[in-house]
């Protein structure tokens, strides 16, 4: 897809937003919220509750008529849908009644994720999921293939002309329901010996959902359209726990091997290691050059201020994942007996 930005002169806009209770789509809401937009929210409304300030419709999009309550036409409109049995419905109710329309797909949609350094505009992506196969937790690319799905729908029922892909890659900061990069601000506050998984230079890519909020906006204010990786640029492990770790803590670089000899989990669960890929099957899925995104707006924080905010948002009831204490010292343990010197 070709992108195109026009300029259009500063201008209030009647936004919709489907979803808007939960993480990425509530801080959609939010930020259009604050730039003066007038927003509308269609959810259920059963997985967190509308900010103030929007106009809430309940919607059930497992109900093929369950948008029917949405009326009206608006400037923008922003879908962060998985299932392609809600993006069908959806599209069929408001092709033509959008002006701007931003669908959030994601970066699992790319069919090659061992290959370091690639864009978007070359990277191959998966296969579409076939038509009666909608369930994003059936196999481990379905999720992937359910969102290159919806992108076609998307951009099929609204046009090129009109459609913003936004493929975020791992989304972390305020109200994150994962709980994967919680683990690590924990552990960080905790302080001591952190044990952190690989070696300094491997890559960790991510993206405060702040900033991909205030992005979805603002492409929405600009016209934007395309397709685009919204995440920042990789930084290295060691870059990563300089953002989080104080004055006082030390960190331990386990080497992958034994983590995994160890049956260590990557990524998220229980006895895991969050934002945590083997190498080198996972190289590329988080060193993506995401240069064409930055060139068109996407305005990444500073990691340390992620941290910060997301420290400050902590909430009791975030799903337990990554190490216990007592897993961390077994590790630890195991590594310095096989590396006395380290």
């Amino acid at each position: 897809m070709t992108a195109k930005a026009i300029a259009v002169d500063d201008q209030l806009m009647r936004i919709l937003v489907l979803g808007g209770t939960v993480f990425l789509g509530r801080a959609v809401a939010r930020q259009a919220l604050a730039a003066g937009h007038d927003v509308t929210c269609a959810a259920r409304g059963s997985s967190g509750e509308p900010i103030d300030g929007v106009r809430f419709v309940k919607v059930d999009r497992d109900d093929p008529d369950g948008l029917s309550g949405i009326d009206g036409e608006y400037d923008a409109m922003v879908d962060v849908a998985r299932r392609p049995s809600h993006v069908r419905p959806a599209v069929g109710a408001l092709a033509g009644r959008a002006g701007h329309v931003t669908f959030v797909s994601t970066g699992s949609v790319y069919s090659d994720i061992s290959t370091p350094g690639q864009r978007v505009e070359t990277a191959p992506i998966m296969e579409p999921a076939p038509p009666d196969f909608d369930d994003p937790a059936q196999d481990p690319d379905a999720y992937g293939r359910c969102k290159v799905t919806c992108e076609q729908l998307v951009t099929d029922a609204f046009g090129e002309d009109h459609v913003f892909l936004c493929r975020p890659g791992l989304i972390v900061g305020p109200e994150d329901p994962t709980g994967r990069f919680d683990y690590w601000v924990r552990r960080a506050a905790r302080g001591g010996e952190i044990l952190v998984p690989g070696t300094p230079d491997d890559l960790v890519q991510l993206v405060d959902v702040r900033d991909v909020a205030g992005w979805i906006i603002a492409a929405a204010e600009a016209r934007l359209t395309g397709t685009y990786d919204a995440v920042s640029p990789p930084i290295t492990r060691q870059e990563f726990m300089d953002a989080l770790v104080e004055d006082g803590s030390t960190t331990t670089y386990v080497p992958q091997e034994l983590l995994l000899e160890h049956e260590i989990e990557p990524w998220s669960g229980p006895r895991s290691l969050p934002l945590w890929l083997p190498l080198p099957e996972y190289a590329g899925f988080m060193s993506r050059d995401v240069t064409p995104s930055l060139e068109v707006g996407l305005q990444p924080r500073p990691l340390a201020d992620t941290a910060r905010d997301t420290a400050a948002a902590l909430r009791d009831d975030t799903p337990s994942l990554g190490l216990t204490e007592a897993e961390e010292t077994e590790i630890l343990d195991a590594w310095h007996a096989r590396s006395p010197k380290t």
